[in-house]
C-alpha cells in the first residue's frame, strides 16, 4: 500500500512538473490572471461554476477572493454560482440541468464580468452554456479542463488545459493554478 501512495503522489508531481514545463500554459495563467485584475478594477465580478468536485472547487476558489487569501483585504465581488440550491433545484426540474448555470449568467451577468468553468472533460453541457451565454453578453470566458481542453476549447476565450487526462490530478492541478491567480490578484490590489 505505500508504494501505491507514493505511486499516486509521484502522478500529482509529474502533472505539476508537465504544468511548470509548459510555457503556452504558464502564458495563459498569466493573461488570465491580467484579465481578472482588470476585471476587478473596473468594478466587475467573477463568477464560477462546475460540477461535483469541480463545483467545491469553484466554490473554494470564489470564497478567496470574497473573503480573503492571504491579505486581510476589502473583499472582492466573487460568487459559485451553484450555492442557491433553491435556484438550482427549480431551474434544473423546470427548464433541465444543462440550463442551471446559462440562466443565471443571463439574469446577472454583466459586460466585462469573468466566467470561470471547472470542468476536467471540458464536455459539461451546463458550463458549455453557460460560456455561450455569457459570450452574448460580452463576458469574458474562461475554463479549467484537462489535457484535451473538450468541447470547451473551442468556444471559451481562454482554456487552461491541465496535462493530464486522471480526473484527481487535474483537479488537484485546478487548486493550484486557482491559488496562483488568487495570489497574484491579491499582490496586485492590494
Amino acid at each position: 500500500m505505500q508504494q501505491q501512495i507514493k505511486n499516486i503522489i509521484q502522478a500529482s508531481i509529474d502533472t505539476k512538473q508537465k504544468t511548470l514545463a509548459d510555457a503556452h500554459l504558464l502564458n495563459v495563467i498569466e493573461k488570465v490572471t491580467s484579465l481578472i485584475i482588470t476585471a476587478f478594477q473596473n468594478g466587475n465580478k467573477v463568477l464560477f461554476c462546475g460540477n461535483g468536485g469541480s463545483a467545491a472547487d469553484a466554490q473554494h476558489l470564489a470564497s478567496e477572493f470574497s473573503g480573503r487569501f492571504y491579505t486581510d483585504r476589502n473583499p472582492l465581488p466573487s460568487e459559485a454560482l451553484h450555492c442557491n440550491t433553491s435556484y438550482m433545484t427549480a431551474v434544473a426540474n423546470d427548464y433541465g440541468y444543462e440550463y442551471v448555470y446559462s440562466r443565471i449568467i443571463k439574469g446577472t451577468g454583466k459586460p466585462g464580468d469573468v466566467l470561470i468553468g471547472l470542468s476536467t472533460s471540458g464536455n459539461s453541457v451546463n458550463i458549455i452554456n453557460a460560456i455561450e451565454e455569457a459570450k452574448k453578453i460580452g463576458m469574458i470566458t474562461v475554463v479549467l479542463t484537462g489535457e484535451s481542453g473538450g468541447k470547451m476549447k473551442g468556444i471559451s476565450d481562454h482554456t487552461i488545459n491541465v496535462p493530464s487526462n486522471d480526473t484527481p490530478r487535474i483537479q488537484e492541478s485546478h487548486i493550484m493554478i486557482g491559488h496562483i491567480i488568487c495570489q497574484l490578484v491579491e499582490e496586485k490590489l492590494f
